[in-house]
């Protein structure tokens, strides 16, 4: 059984487990807790009947005008819990936040392109493709050597005419093309 709750910064000594594949982000503890501290509401956790960290999400919301959003910073599972529907309920409470909290115009998610399984769940989700974000995960966010990133996003209701989900005119764009606010 998994239930959510807020996470907390001593969250952040237990999600080792969380955080083992290469698919997973790892920041540094000062980025977790301005997340925590900028946008608490965003920050939930899913543990075991044990107290197991088993999964979390960050997120924010950024952006002004018809730009203003929810965004997915990390969601993640730890693998011995994957295929229950953990990331999708997370990623439910961050767009119900979006909505209820900021009412906001979409919620949007950065995914390596070669992730077939995470882009196959975000689409079943209600997430479509906006942009392709080249060389996006590199060492260096002007390396072109980088792995592509596919920028997807979903509108909400405060986008009634899903203007925010219409594919961008220039679909394949480098990190520093991007419009972030």
């Amino acid at each position: 059984m998994t239930s959510f709750r807020p996470f907390s910064s001593l969250d952040l000594l237990k999600y080792n487990l969380v955080n083992t594949d290469c698919l997973t982000e790892t920041y540094g503890l000062s980025f977790y807790l301005s997340y925590l501290a900028h946008w608490p509401e965003y920050f939930v956790a899913s543990e075991t009947i044990d107290g197991a960290l088993s999964g979390y999400i960050m997120g924010k919301s950024e952006g002004e005008g018809r730009l203003f959003h929810g965004h997915v910073t990390a969601v993640t599972v730890a693998p011995p819990f994957r295929r229950q529907n953990i990331a999708n309920k997370l990623m439910e409470k961050l767009e119900r936040v979006t909505e209820e909290f900021h009412d906001a115009y979409f919620v949007d998610l950065f995914v390596r392109a070669s992730n077939e399984n995470a882009i196959r769940m975000y689409e079943k989700m209600g997430y479509g493709p906006y942009r392709r974000v080249i060389g996006y995960y590199g060492n260096n966010a002007l390396d072109d050597g980088g792995e592509d990133a596919l920028d997807m996003r979903k509108a909400m209701r405060r986008d009634t005419k899903k203007r925010s989900v219409i594919k961008a005119k220039k679909f394949e764009q480098k990190p520093w093309e991007i419009e972030w606010h």
